[in-house]
């Protein structure tokens, strides 16, 4: 069966992974998965716990495959749930109490050091330290030797199963040097057993803090699913039995009849069957313009009613709905968001086996070899040899290096109103090579503006203006708003009107000194025999550009016609031209129709263009650039359409002024509406990643030469966390310590722009 066939026939399982924590889990989990018959495809996304599983359902049970998952060792939470919002909140409840433990443990350990090497020393305080790293390695780090017990079975080698190593082998000399004390060991009395201790206590500690830390990011970034769930009302007014009764949006059944208010988001997914209303769909098209509803037309649950009051059938409720489906494209395109394999986590491939063949090494030469040159085992240099190689390979400063570049780019990009939300992500911006940006909110400013006047001979455009400002005054349409804000900035006063009447969906009905005016659609005039005339050229021309015509008659006859569109913003053609001398291929995809979007990609030098395509379909337009083109694929975007695509991208760029839908799901944040900062974080990020790569050869200068020394058992362990913090200090110099200068020289060195990718 050929690949795209075995797709077409497969079932999707998605699964929530609770216990991952690194490259190498993911790496397993798509191996074990991949190998089984009846498995067409897996992806598994780290960042956000989540597996996606394509499976042939005659071949394979979804109960098999959960199986080996938990064989494996990982938790699974119900798959069918869009989110486990209150069990991930616990869970960082109860990472942060242990934090909060070890914090304790290792202050009360670091205390007992500090005194001791100020001379101050008591016959219990080796038992002290001793019952800390006990209850610190046995305590809040039992879940650390519970996955790295896990490893071990599956053969796998990770940052968990050194830091055990490292553990132990501080255990072991604490303990080796207390026996030796009372002459049950020989040749280890002099041990240091404090310090012995405090390794397997602070090595701990470290550890516990980086996957608190992790999964504070993790959590936080999942609110994305719960905000857009939110929009959905809690309860809906439904008619039974010829009475209206308000009930919770569970118990709203297909077929059900829901009253829904001006004003109110609709509850469920439907069809209008009485009254005439204006709807923001916004959250479906992205698109500012409301759309006239009236009876036969579908309406999207989460959009808001605006002017009338609709009695809408329900036709899609609960899981089946508009904004879970999208909850799940979005959950969907997390789990098939690519890897992105940090440089420092394909070293930590080779690095962590390599540093336990070094602590092995130092171990054996110093028994069995030792044993063979000498007839005597030197169980001490041994010990220091082993504990050493792991404490000095502990990849402290090497896990550091990618995270101080991405907070050093993240404060040079904070300065330019850029944030990161996914330093990962933010780094590979330097890869990207196709940007996709949405248009409404995004290339253009997201609301109706006033962009031309046609008026027949005789009729002053003032006029005009004037009299469909007044008549609109009491209107809370968009295009209304816009009209009266426009006629505003020209300086013109609207007259008030003496008479007002809406009509949904076609327009206003107001009395001007004495005189009726109508503001409408151009079916609305024509319903009342206003003839557009010569006018009518003006209509053709502007409908091809794709802007909404608004007509305005007194007393039957014509007086003009008003032109709407939604403009770019100011910076958006410098944006697009800038992205192109970096070597960047700009394509607008849009929900909105192709004509307006074609008009508004011309007019900013955009040549593709993808219109009216849904929110799962911008996912994957997104995912098709990813694998048939094997490209690195941003998404620019500020509306919940956008979320999927977002959350599917290499990098998803929200524009801070969008909703919050967008931002949870985003990358990168830019504050504010200014554009041109897409160019500029992309800048940021090829400088940040060159400062990785400098802080990856300082880290590996001390482990390199480190670890090999440590093996000659020369080296205490207390000098090896002193080499140790060596390292860190050396990246963390490297990350800031160059800021300083240019503080101080601020006076006279002259202020210049970066170029392009330096």
């Amino acid at each position: 069966m050929s690949q795209s066939a075995s797709l077409a026939a497969s079932a999707t399982l998605q699964v929530k992974v609770g216990g991952m924590s690194c490259s190498f889990c993911t790496a397993t989990i798509e191996r074990a998965l991949g190998r089984m018959e009846g498995v067409v495809e897996v992806h598994v996304s780290l960042a956000h716990e989540d597996a996606l599983i394509r499976y042939d359902p005659a071949r394979r049970r979804p109960e098999e495959l959960l199986q080996v998952l938990r064989r494996l060792g990982y938790t699974i939470r119900d798959p069918d749930k869009v989110r486990a919002f209150e069990e991930q909140e616990e869970e960082l409840a109860r990472e942060r109490r242990r934090l909060q433990i070890t914090g304790v443990l290792a202050g009360g350990a670091a205390l007992l050091m500090v005194a001791m090497w100020f001379g101050v020393r008591q016959p219990w305080f080796k038992w002290a330290m001793m019952a800390l790293a006990l209850g610190t390695v046995f305590g809040p780090g039992w879940h650390i030797l519970t996955m790295a017990y896990y490893s071990l079975r599956r053969g796998i080698l990770n940052q968990h199963v050194l830091m055990e190593f490292g553990a132990f082998a501080g255990l072991l000399g604490g303990v080796l040097g207390i026996l030796g004390q009372y002459g049950l060991v020989p040749g280890v009395a002099d041990f240091p057993v404090p310090d012995f201790f405090g390794v397997a206590v602070f090595i701990t500690a470290y550890h516990i803090l980086s996957g608190y830390v992790s999964l504070l990011v993790r959590t936080r970034a999942s609110q994305a699913v719960r905000r857009l769930l939110s929009l959905q009302p809690d309860t809906a007014t439904v008619l039974r039995d010829g009475h209206e009764v308000e009930l919770p949006i569970e118990q709203v059944h297909p077929g059900d009849r829901v009253r829904v208010r001006p004003g109110e988001r609709i509850p469920v997914d439907g069809v209008v069957v009485e009254g005439v209303s204006a709807v923001d769909e916004s959250i479906v098209t992205g698109e500012p313009l409301p759309v006239d509803k009236e009876p036969g037309q579908e309406v999207i649950g989460g959009s808001i009613n605006q002017t009338g009051t609709l009695l809408v059938q329900a036709t899609r409720v609960g899981s089946e709905s508009f904004l879970y489906r999208v909850a799940r494209s979005i959950e969907e395109a997390r789990a098939l968001k690519p890897n992105i394999l940090q440089l420092v986590d394909a070293i930590l491939r080779y690095y962590v086996p390599g540093v336990v063949i070094f602590a092995g090494m130092g171990l054996l030469v110093w028994t069995v070899g030792a044993w063979v040159l000498r007839g005597q085992v030197d169980l001490a240099r041994a010990v220091f040899a082993m504990l050493a190689a792991l404490v000095m390979g502990y990849p402290c400063a090497l896990g550091m290096a990618t995270p101080l570049a991405m907070i050093r780019g993240g404060g040079e990009a904070a300065q330019r109103g850029i944030l990161m939300r996914s330093p990962a992500a933010f780094q590979v911006f330097r890869e990207i090579r196709t940007v996709l940006l949405d248009k409404t909110g995004t290339l253009t400013v997201g609301k109706p503006q006033v962009v031309d006047l046609a008026t027949p001979p005789g009729v002053d455009p003032t006029t005009l203006l004037s009299l469909a400002a007044g008549a609109e005054l009491y209107s809370e349409h968009p295009l209304a708003r816009a009209i009266h804000r426009h006629a505003l900035q020209a300086g013109i006063q609207p007259p008030a009107a003496e008479g007002f009447q809406a009509v949904p969906g076609k327009g206003v009905l107001a009395t001007l000194q004495g005189r009726e005016i109508r503001v409408g659609s151009l079916g609305f005039l024509q319903e009342a025999g206003v003839a557009l005339g010569e006018l009518e050229g003006s209509v053709l021309a502007w409908e091809q550009q794709g802007r909404t015509v608004i007509g305005v008659a007194q007393d039957g006859v014509l007086v003009g016609l008003i032109a709407l569109a939604d403009v770019p913003k100011p910076d958006a053609a410098e944006t697009v031209a800038r992205l192109r001398e970096q070597g960047i291929r700009p394509v607008m995809v849009t929900g909105d129709r192709e004509t307006p979007a074609r008009a508004v990609a011309q007019s900013l030098g955009i040549q593709e263009v993808i219109a009216q395509v849904l929110p799962e379909e911008k996912a994957q337009v997104v995912r098709r650039l990813q694998r048939g083109q094997g490209e690195r694929v941003a998404f620019v975007g500020d509306g919940i359409n956008d979320g999927p695509a977002l959350m599917q991208a290499d990098v998803g760029i929200a524009i801070g002024s969008g909703t919050d839908i967008a931002i949870e799901s985003a990358d990168v944040v830019l504050v504010g509406e200014r554009l041109l900062a897409v160019v500029e974080a992309y800048q940021i990020s090829r400088r940040a990643y060159r400062k990785t790569v400098q802080n990856l050869v300082l880290a590996f200068s001390f482990n390199g030469i480190g670890v090999p020394l440590a093996t000659t058992g020369l080296v205490h362990p207390v000098w090896a966390m002193v080499a140790m913090a060596a390292s860190v200090s050396a990246v963390l110099l490297n990350s800031f310590g160059g800021r300083l200068l240019p503080r101080r020289m601020a006076s006279s060195a002259p202020k210049t722009s970066p170029e392009p990718g330096t």
